[in-house]
């Protein structure tokens, strides 16, 4: 690949000369009045006639607008010229961006601006389908950049060359609440060159640049787009390799302050625009080759809808278009939750949604509570893997299943919340993921129980589709999401869907330290088990100070008598969110001694300290042999040690359902979770049927010699992933009086199946 970019920007550096020679002879020919001609055919200005000395080199530059095609051409061939200079010269100073994957399978070579005018990005890259397969997806925005509401393309002029010259208004999402969206006016121009390569450039059209106005849209921001655009090159024996370039200017100077890195960051322009269009190129190539197994029995396709259309609810919810029919309710007084409600939600979800589940006999509409929030010292990644990893430390089931409830024909009623929901556990379905696992779709079963006969709906299981994005902590820039909707048991392609979520956008550059620390440190802060200690929030302080904005919205349906009353709990639910997420956050946080330790950081408190000696003694007291290979008077060593065993050993309690009170790396990976929510997990869950009868029978022996060996078997993880292990051990731990503590097991030589 090495040998390819480097033939590739020889050749390409040669082409940008000549055409910055053409490009400045044709500049020649337009301000010549010599020369001047009738004749406003786009062919007449490429082919006509000797090269003439310029006159008069204070010729005004003629009138550039629709109805002058000569003029356009000499903007777009302007903006070819600049395009190729920024793609394979030195007209941006580019930097490699730090965090991208190396190696054969990398998704290509990644750059970002540095020091120049509004922020650029930079990307090269082989893919296995034809230009024009390749110019054709990437045309059509709005399916690989989650962030375009709307392309409308209002001006088709042919060129003479065989080109094509599109004049385009496009809309885009506001990433939070607390800034407007952008608009742009823009110029596309799709050539072929002399070798075979296509050629897609685009620029805004200004004051400066000339041509025609462009529309105007109240509550936007117009930012502008400066000589992007993608240079597609057929490789010999099939495929393309691709360049691309995205260089804006977003205005910045109009958001607050805080926010202002959101706009004027090139790391989260590549990861928003120039990678997603790449890995979205990439992703139809691997779908084109057949070797992608179906989700769920559907085609990828299809799945992918379901992913574009969950992306855009969110940005519809978080934006509020009034032109899709939002308007704002009065709030109580506090600013911290702003309320907007949809009485036209037809229009909202679209013609291609069957809506009549949502709202057909009923008057109604949609709902949406939504705030945006500063977080410190939080990693975007974690953050959001942990709210997908552990619904029932932030969700309310009464919530849920009031969302359930409205796909169904006898509507829920309003819910109070409840200080302390209790929530069944959540069984995650894989449906889809991308090739680079930044993103995966999935199905979320909430298993329901219910607590009284007036909660009978609670015992129903209850689905949301949901999905997730962004939890690569290594991603610089990255923007973190988890977005789900209730569906029902059939799940129709044509569900309607309405969805909710979190967004969680870094504002600063990343010195983040490794995840393990971030996980144990949420774990000790938030008093895992009965023997956990809080650590003081002042120690959450750490030289490396990042942050990130938090965007929630909640959306509900409504019937009109009801409006209030969801509006109170749908405000007072998302403040109790906020601050679940708050709880969350300020446990993620690094302390000031673990954050800088480059190793996967073991839980450090004195509680765990004589856990991992119990845990060791007992064992050689019980089989004779050593677990820990470690120096058993450093307590530091024997914790390092339990942590790190290659094997997967965890503790549960002595109870007539034994609940996990602790595991070491190797039990977290197996059982895919994290220390906090280990006491959601009970033994029962994860074991088989044949586990099961195998610790029935040898239970008593575990009690009275104190340890038993179990033979292997298959298990499962809290993802309702299998596990085959082995040989699993059990043995009874015991505490310095030589009472029985926990129950220990290790499971050897575990894989996933």
């Amino acid at each position: 690949m090495n040998k390819l970019l480097m033939e590739e920007n020889d050749r390409l550096q040669k082409q940008v000369s000549r055409l910055v020679y053409e490009n400045g002879y044709m500049r020649q020919q337009l301000h010549n009045p010599s020369v001047a001609t009738t004749d406003t055919s786009c062919e007449s200005v490429v082919t006509s006639g000797q090269h003439h000395q310029q006159q008069n080199a204070a010729a005004p530059r003629p009138q550039r607008d629709a109805n002058n095609p000569a003029g356009l051409l000499a903007i777009a061939e302007e903006t070819l010229a600049e395009f190729l200079s920024k793609a394979t010269g030195t007209a941006v100073d580019w930097v490699q961006m730090v965090g991208m994957k190396p190696g054969p399978d990398s998704i290509g070579i990644i750059a970002v601006s540095h020091n120049c005018s509004g922020v650029a990005a930079r990307a090269c890259g082989l893919v296995s389908l034809e230009p024009t397969k390749v110019a054709e997806i990437l045309k059509d925005r709005p399916s690989w950049y989650r962030d375009c509401r709307c392309v409308d393309i209002l001006h088709v002029i042919p060129t003479g060359n065989g080109g094509t010259i599109e004049l385009i208004y496009m809309q885009t999402y506001a990433p939070t609440t607390l800034a407007a969206p952008r608009d742009f006016w823009t110029l596309r121009y799709t050539s072929g060159l002399e070798d075979g390569s296509l050629v897609i450039c685009e620029r805004s059209l200004t004051q400066s640049t000339g041509g025609p106005s462009g529309p105007n849209t109240p509550n936007f921001v117009r930012a502008e787009v400066l000589p992007s655009g993608y240079l597609i090159r057929p490789c010999e024996g099939g495929g393309s390799m691709i360049h691309i370039v995205d260089h804006v200017d977003l205005d910045a100077w109009s958001v607050p302050e805080v926010l202002r890195p959101l706009y004027e960051s090139p790391k989260i322009l590549a990861q928003k625009t120039t990678i997603a269009a790449l890995r979205h190129i990439r992703q139809i190539a691997h779908e084109s080759s057949g070797e992608m197994p179906y989700g769920g029995g559907r085609q990828p396709a299809v799945l992918r809808t379901f992913s574009q259309r969950l992306s855009r609810g969110f940005n519809d919810a978080v934006n509020g278009f009034p032109d899709d029919g939002w308007s704002l309710m009065s709030s109580d007084g506090s600013e911290d939750v702003t309320i907007a409600i949809n009485s036209s939600p037809n229009k909202l979800v679209g013609s291609h949604v069957n809506s009549s589940q949502l709202f057909s006999a009923i008057e109604g509409g949609i709902l949406c509570a939504k705030a945006s929030m500063l977080l410190q010292n939080v990693p975007p990644a974690l953050l959001v893997r942990f709210l997908r990893e552990h619904r029932s430390e932030w969700a309310d089931p009464g919530v849920d299943a009031y969302s359930a409830a409205a796909l169904r024909a006898s509507p829920y009623a309003v819910p109070g919340l409840r200080a302390s929901g209790f929530m069944g556990s959540q069984v995650i379905l894989p449906l889809a993921h991308t090739l680079e696992h930044e993103e995966f779709l999935e199905v979320i079963r909430l298993e329901g129980h219910s607590l009284c006969h007036d909660e009978v709906v609670l015992s129903r299981d209850m689905y949301l589709l949901q999905l997730c994005s962004g939890v690569d902590e290594n991603a610089a820039g990255a923007c973190a999401q988890l977005v789900f909707a209730p569906i029902d048991e059939s799940f129709a392609d044509d569900a309607p869907l309405l969805p909710s979520g979190f967004r969680v956008i870094p504002l600063d550059a990343k010195t983040d330290p490794p995840s393990g620390t971030r996980t144990l440190d949420l774990a000790s802060t938030l008093e895992v088990g009965s023997g956990g200690t809080t650590r003081a929030s002042s120690d959450a302080s750490s030289t490396c100070n990042t942050r990130s904005v938090l965007t929630i919205a909640f959306q509900f349906s409504y019937e009109n008598h009801l409006r209030e009353s969801v509006a109170a709990m749908a405000r007072q639910y998302v403040r109790t969110v906020v601050a679940s997420v708050q709880r969350v956050a300020m446990a993620i946080a690094p302390s000031r001694l673990g954050g800088q330790l480059e190793m996967k950081q073991t839980p450090e408190s004195p509680e765990a300290h004589t856990l991992a000696r119990w845990i060791g003694r007992s064992y050689r007291f019980h089989t004779g042999a050593e677990l820990l290979r470690a120096d058993t008077q450093c307590t530091d060593a024997s914790l390092k040690a339990l942590w790190q065993h290659s094997d997967s050993i965890m503790c549960c309690s002595l109870k007539a359902a034994p609940v996990f009170t602790f595991a070491n790396q190797a039990g977290l990976d197996m059982l895919e979770t994290t220390l906090i929510a280990l006491q959601d997990i009970s033994l029962e869950k994860i074991l088989d049927d044949d586990g099961r009868k195998a610790l029935c029978t040898e239970y008593p022996k575990i009690m009275q010699q104190g340890f038993a060996y179990l033979p292997g078997g298959v298990c499962v993880s809290s993802m309702g992933r299998p596990v085959s292990y082995e040989q699993a051990v059990a043995w009874k731990v015991l505490s310095d009086d030589d009472t029985p503590h926990c129950l220990a097991f290790m499971f050897v030589n575990w894989s996933f199946v």
